[in-house]
């Protein structure tokens, strides 16, 4: 072995080394202090908490089912016809993806609250008025905001799925006498296994784990929920560590059914064509339906931001269709709290560590991957794709547990004097995928014959590294950069959990804190959101323009 394929494997090892200290120790960490027969006998005879379970199971499958119908329809309209605007109907279904969803519920609560838009709609029609936010309504809302949050992640990887199939065995299917239906049937609907497979495994475990939207809503009988509720209590009762156990057994399980009905039976690598899918030029008029239908869904899909927007510059908007008076009084009013600016310089400091961390581990493990291709190194990359299959509720637990049991980890991590370090690494851990993903499918597209030149000219490894390989996918890395720092200061889980004390809040526990707030607190709300939107709007925008159709491989397995 020559000397630079020993440091490429001393750099794979250390990076084994670093995934299984922050990411599979907080599992371990988790399952070691749940795994009590006494505790999961009590949790199961407990009617609470079953109805938690099954609640958060229901939604799961709701949102998810409501996500594949969105995402279908409009991955086959876009796939199938050419029509007018097409070339940016990805980019405007990343809207919904500009604010978390949990801020998004205080602008859903304007529209379906009791004295909200739709209400007052139905009143003014003579019709009675819905209770969205009580009983069963209150599933539906949630199921609902989660569904238009999460449908880009499912859409983007159908699409590209579509554009995998070659479009000869379609024509084969047509000149053999098979209907369009049967067509679709019989050739693209197995054949978009992976798509469904990618998007619906990301889109189930993200819904049935999803803590922030739930807590929004007061729809506390959900397991995420009741976990985040059990962190008061964490050092004298195991009980939430068994909950957590729960929910990480279930999430497996549910990704192992998703994987078992639309996993690859082998078919699907036989058929991929690099022709990709040619559509149908529609004339006229009729090249504004697919647009208009595009123009609907993300219509409806921004409601809660608009709504949210209204709520941030409204004086009063109560029983009426529109606000009635507009004003600047709750920035002004957010921008005073003592919480909203220390969480903006909070959010900025872990988020920034937390890019630095992510870009320098997900490069690496990009090119131990897809460019020196060590052996083991598939072991590496399924490591850094975990986080995308690991709860992020799970793993924020993990690392909470980790300073109660381990005196290295609270030096290191201590969630009351400094939480630094520990919210920065573990926003990190979760942004690596993006990471990965996005500089594989730059080194990917870039010849390997380049590099070889550079070496062959003097060169020496570093050297090509900085000067030919790194310059080469800089947009690719750019946009890994974009989604690691951007989700970082829009995390919930993590900060909902980790960041304990006022003077250490991030930005999404500073908003949680003042929407509970009596009187105007969840006005002010609303208007620190639509700063935090802005900021996420340009970083998905920045991304979907260098990266286009090819922005959903950020978001696989």
């Amino acid at each position: 072995m020559n000397y630079r394929r020993m440091i490429q494997y001393i750099f794979m090892v250390l990076l084994a080394l670093f995934l299984g200290a922050f990411l599979l120790l907080p599992v371990f960490t988790v399952v070691r202090s749940g795994c009590e027969v006494s505790l999961f006998k009590e949790l199961f005879l407990s009617p609470v908490y079953r109805e938690g379970l099954l609640n958060s199971l229901n939604v799961a499958v709701v949102t998810t089912l409501m996500v594949a119908v969105i995402s279908l329809a409009l991955a086959l309209l876009y796939d199938r016809f050419d029509f007018a605007g097409k070339e940016y109907c990805s980019l405007l279904m990343l809207l919904p993806m500009i604010l978390p969803p949990f801020v998004g519920a205080l602008g859903f609560q304007q529209l379906l609250g009791h004295y909200g838009v739709v209400n007052t709609l139905l009143e003014n029609l003579g019709l009675s008025k819905v209770d969205f936010l009580g009983g069963s309504g209150k599933f539906y809302s949630v199921c609902l905001i989660e569904a238009l949050h999460l449908y880009p992640i499912f859409y983007l990887n159908l699409v590209t799925a579509l554009g995998n199939i070659d479009p000869a065995l379609d024509e084969a299917g047509a000149n053999l006498g098979a209907s369009k239906w049967q067509r679709f049937l019989r050739i693209r609907l197995p054949l978009l296994r992976s798509g469904f497979l990618a998007g619906g495994s990301i889109v189930l475990v993200w819904s049935f784990t999803e803590l922030g939207t739930p807590l929004m809503f007061g729809y506390t009988r959900v397991m995420p929920v009741q976990v985040f509720d059990g962190v008061k209590e964490l050092e004298s009762n195991p009980l939430p560590y068994a909950l957590v156990v729960v929910m990480l057994t279930v999430s497996a399980l549910l990704y192992a059914l998703m994987k078992y009905f639309l996993g690859s039976d082998g078919t699907s690598s036989a058929v991929k064509g690099n022709m990709g899918s040619r559509g149908t030029g529609l004339k006229s008029w009729k090249r504004f339906l697919p647009t208009t239908v595009f123009l609907i869904v993300a219509g409806i899909s921004v409601l809660p931001h608009i709504a949210l927007i209204g709520c941030a510059f409204s004086r009063r908007w109560h029983g009426s269709l529109l606000p009635e008076q507009f004003t600047l009084e709750h920035f002004d009013n957010a921008l005073s709290n003592p919480l909203v600016l220390p969480s903006i310089v909070n959010s900025l400091r872990y988020s920034l560590l937390a890019m630095a961390v992510a870009v320098a581990v997900g490069v690496v493990i990009a090119l131990i991957s897809s460019r020196w291709k060590l052996r083991g190194a598939w072991i590496l990359d399924v490591l850094s794709m975990l986080p995308l299959a690991i709860p992020g509720l799970v793993i924020a637990f993990g690392y909470l547990g980790m300073t109660n049991r381990y005196a290295w980890a609270r030096a290191i991590f201590d969630p009351i004097e400094n939480p630094l370090w520990l919210l920065g690494i573990a926003y990190a851990v979760r942004r690596i995928p993006y990471v990965v993903r996005a500089v594989s499918s730059g080194l990917e597209q870039t010849p390997e014959e380049l590099e070889f030149a550079a070496r062959n000219f003097g060169a020496g490894p570093v050297r090509t590294l900085f000067k030919v390989t790194l310059p080469l996918v800089a947009a690719n890395l750019l946009v890994g950069g974009l989604f690691a720092f951007s989700f970082s200061m829009l995390e919930v889980s993590d900060s909902l959990i980790l960041a304990q004390k006022s003077i250490f809040y991030p930005i999404t526990k500073a908003l949680l804190e003042l929407s509970q707030i009596l009187g105007s607190g969840p006005a002010s709300a609303c208007a620190f959101g639509v700063w935090a939107m802005l900021f996420l709007a340009l970083t998905l925008a920045s991304a979907g323009i260098l990266l286009g159709r090819k922005i959903g491989a950020i978001f696989k397995f």
